[in-house]
C-alpha cells in the first residue's frame, strides 16, 4: 500500500518564494500526498500568493495567529495531519518531481532484516529481525547567495555532534546532509515526540533519532535544490552559526547527547503547542489528529481545532475558515 505522505512547509514572509515550493510539491510524481503551507503568522502577501491553490483537494493552507517560529509551525503541521509520513520542506526548496516518490519506496520496501553482520544490539534490534526504515533521507543541492552550487553529500556528517573527529572529509562549507527534507514514518514522531522549540530543531531531532535507534536510509542523490538567500536562517546575522541564538540552541543539543551518553537515555519531546493559535485554515475537510506524541494539553487543544473546523463541520463551510481564537 502507498503510504499517505504529508509535505509540510512553513513559512514566514516569504510570498516571493512560497509559490515555487508549493508547485513543486503538488507537481510530485508520487500521487497520494498532501501539501501542507503552515504561514508562521507572515505579514506579507504569504495569504494571498497561495490563494489560488485554496481550491485544491491536496492542499491545505494553516495561518498562525502570531509567529511561533519554524520549529512550531512545523509540529502544527505534524499535528494536524492524518497522513502515514511526512517530510518537512523548506519556503525555498525545489524538490525533484521524483523525491517523494523514491523515498516511498524505500520506505514500503517488506524485506529488509537486520544482519548479523553488525552490531544491531547497539540498536535495540535483535540480528535477523525485520528492519523498518524510520526515516529516508536524500543527498542536495545547495544553491548559494554568491550563485555557486555544490552538491551536498557527505552522510557522515549525519553523527557530527557523536564524532566531530570524522568531520574532515568536506570540501564545502557547510556539506551537510540535512535531516529536515527526510520522509518520515508518522510512528517515529509518535515514539519520539516532535520538534523541539528552538532553531537547532533538525539537528536535535536527528540526534533524538539516532540516539534511538531508529532507522535511517540515506538515497545517494541529490533529490532536492536548497536555495540560500540573505533572509534564510542560516544567513541571517541574527540566527546564522555564529549567532548568539545559535550557539546557545548548539551547546544545549551538545548537553543533550552527553547526557545520553552517560545514561543511555533518550526523552521524548512531547509536541507543546500550549502558546500556538490559529487564525486561519483553507482546508478543514484535511485537518486531523495525528499520532505524533503530544501533551494532553496539546491533544485537547488540537482536538479542539478538528472538531471546530474539520471533516465533519467541512460541508457546512465554504471550504476555507477563520478560527478566530485568541488563546
Amino acid at each position: 500500500m502507498e503510504p499517505l505522505v504529508n509535505i509540510v512547509i512553513p513559512t514566514f514572509n516569504r510570498a516571493h518564494l512560497i509559490g515555487q515550493a508549493v508547485e513543486a510539491a503538488l507537481g510530485q510524481s508520487y500521487r497520494n500526498l498532501v501539501v501542507t503551507v503552515v504561514d508562521d503568522g507572515s505579514t506579507d502577501a504569504t495569504r494571498d500568493r497561495l490563494s489560488s491553490w485554496f481550491p485544491d483537494p491536496r492542499f491545505q493552507y494553516i495561518q498562525l495567529a502570531e509567529n511561533a517560529g519554524t520549529a512550531q509551525a512545523k509540529n502544527v503541521g505534524l499535528a494536524l495531519t492524518a497522513a502515514d509520513a511526512c517530510t518537512f520542506h523548506d519556503s525555498d526548496d525545489l524538490p525533484h518531481r521524483d523525491k517523494v516518490l523514491r523515498q516511498a519506496r524505500v520506505m514500503a520496501q517488506p524485506a529488509i532484516h537486520a544482519d548479523a553482520c553488525l552490531n544491531w544490539g547497539s540498536a535495540g534490534r535483535e540480528p535477523g529481525s525485520r528492519v523498518d526504515m524510520g526515516c529516508v533521507l536524500t543527498h542536495h543541492e545547495l544553491l548559494l547567495p554568491d550563485g555557486r552550487r555544490v552538491e551536498i553529500s557527505r552522510s557522515l556528517s549525519l553523527v557530527d555532534d557523536f564524532f566531530p573527529n570524522l568531520q574532515m572529509g568536506s570540501t564545502v562549507p557547510g556539506d551537510w546532509t540535512h535531516v529536515n527534507s527526510g520522509l518520515f514514518r508518522v510512528s517515529v514522531f509518535a515514539r519520539l515526540g516532535g520538534f523541539s522549540d528552538c532553531i537547532e530543531e533538525d539537528r536535535e531531532f536527528r540526534n533524538r533519532l539516532i540516539m534511538a535507534g531508529e532507522v535511517v536510509w540515506v538515497i545517494p542523490e541529490p533529490l532536492l535544490t536548497k536555495i540560500e538567500t540573505p533572509d534564510s536562517l542560516t544567513q541571517s546575522a541574527a540566527s546564522d552559526y555564529d549567532s548568539a541564538r545559535r550557539k546557545a540552541d548548539r551547546q544545549a543539543v551538545w548537553d543533550s547527547v552527553a547526557r545520553w551518553r552517560a545514561s543511555g537515555e533518550v526523552p521524548p519531546v512531547p509536541v507543546d503547542l500550549s502558546g500556538v493559535s490559529i487564525g486561519f485554515v483553507s482546508n478543514p475537510a484535511l485537518l486531523a489528529r495525528s499520532g505524533a506524541l503530544m501533551t494532553k494539553g496539546t491533544r485537547d487543544r488540537v482536538d479542539m481545532w478538528v472538531r471546530r473546523l474539520g471533516p465533519a463541520r467541512a460541508a457546512d463551510r465554504a471550504g476555507t475558515a477563520e478560527i478566530g481564537e485568541t488563546a
